[in-house]
């Protein structure tokens, strides 16, 4: 006998009892992500929430474990041992330990590095270190090389051999204020960022961004974020995708943009730099980008409005009714959260007609609203003769 299924428990915030997942917390949005790595975890979570999900990794993360460039520096690191190691990735440690291990070498290099003073630039590089048996000495509040780098200037470093283990969004002068203070710097790096496998899903993803046809697109980390405007500008759209990310920001303009959504103020930092002040979770891990993000799109949809019939929610490509989904066309769509937005005012024809692009006349209004009729209760949508259209709100 088929037993039945176990619910899926989750301690994130959901509409069901306590404890288990709600299945349609996210009915109706859609998600962009851009992630290569742990994308499986981003957009299981948001699909099994009701959600639609546009996955285009805008890069790729490969660690390089059989780098002979990667391998000559641990060699190195072997014969010259520093005498301070700032490690600044959870993934980068492991990938080092890994690739010296498969060249047999994993027992010398954590032997030397057992005898330096240890710096994590964050939790994650605290984790790995602690992993590979080198527990940190002293770790970065922000997350950021900048407060590593700063603390190891207070502490002292002329003369010293610094080992810093890079990133994938390490700057070539953030371990300048290292060498300046007399620091003999070296680098390792145990992974490379790479192009994306499919350029032409991170092309649609622009354009979606730029259509403003996602609720919202996430960032888990710098060099993707970067990825994401470079594409926009090699296809002549940076302008537009800033502008759309950027009426989507958190206290923006009421469903006119695409929120953005980045894991931390490391990742956020190519958004800002472009004039974009994403969605940043309190805790800069996965799990509370997901929560945070989840209960923001839920409480900010691109519009809302109370009925006769119930709540009416509209979303970047969908609209909802009481919980219940509606067919609609784009265009349709659009004119319904126009209708939604206005709160029960009228809405002249000529700023519904500007919800249609490709429209020109009157008619093309009139053919919209006859659709959105046609999938809302009879009455809630009402001609106001020589004036407009108007939703009848509760």
């Amino acid at each position: 006998m088929t037993q039945p299924a176990t619910p899926e428990v989750t301690s994130d915030p959901g509409g069901g009892r306590p404890g288990e997942l709600d299945r349609e917390q996210l009915l109706g949005v859609t998600i962009g992500v851009t992630s290569d790595r742990r994308s499986d975890e981003l957009v299981g979570t948001f699909t099994r929430r009701g959600a639609q999900v546009v996955h285009a990794p805008t890069m790729r993360i490969v660690p390089v474990t059989e780098d002979a460039e990667l391998i000559a520096d641990t060699r190195a690191v072997i014969a010259d041992p520093p005498e301070v190691l700032l490690a600044t990735t959870g993934i980068g440690m492991r990938a080092w330990v890994i690739a010296a291990d498969a060249a047999g070498l994993a027992e010398e290099l954590l032997a030397v590095l057992q005898g330096c003073y240890v710096v994590a630039r964050g939790p994650k590089a605290r984790g790995a270190l602690r992993a590979a048996g080198l527990p940190e000495h002293w770790a970065a509040r922000s997350e950021k090389t900048a407060e590593a780098v700063d603390h190891l200037v207070a502490e002292g470093v002329g003369g010293r051999s610094v080992l810093v283990q890079l990133h994938g969004a390490s700057g070539s002068g953030e371990l300048d204020p290292l060498r300046l203070a007399g620091a003999r710097v070296r680098t390792v790096s145990p992974y490379h960022w790479l192009p994306p496998r499919d350029p032409a899903a991170v092309d649609r993803l622009v354009d979606a961004t730029c259509a403003r046809s996602l609720d919202a697109v996430t960032f888990t980390a710098a060099p993707a974020a970067a990825a994401l405007l470079d594409a926009a500008q090699a296809r002549g759209r940076r302008e537009e995708l800033v502008a759309a990310l950027v009426d989507g920001r958190p206290g923006g303009r009421a469903g006119a943009g695409v929120l953005a959504c980045a894991v931390g103020d490391v990742t956020a930092e190519p958004l800002r730099a472009a004039g974009v002040e994403p969605l940043v979770p309190g805790r800069w891990r996965l799990g509370a980008l997901m929560r945070e993000l989840s209960a923001h799109l839920v409480e900010e949809p691109r519009a809302r409005a109370r009925t006769p019939a119930g709540a009416l929610v509209v979303r970047a490509r969908a609209a909802l009714l009481d919980g219940r989904q509606l067919d609609l066309a784009p265009g349709p769509l659009a004119v319904l959260g126009r209708l939604v937005a206005a709160g029960g005012v009228v809405v002249p024809r000529a700023d519904l007609l500007a919800a249609l692009p490709s429209a020109t006349d009157d008619h093309a209004v009139d053919v919209a609203v006859a659709r959105v009729r046609a999938v809302l209760p009879a009455g809630l949508v009402t001609t106001v003769v020589k004036r407009g259209y108007r939703l009848t709100t509760a």
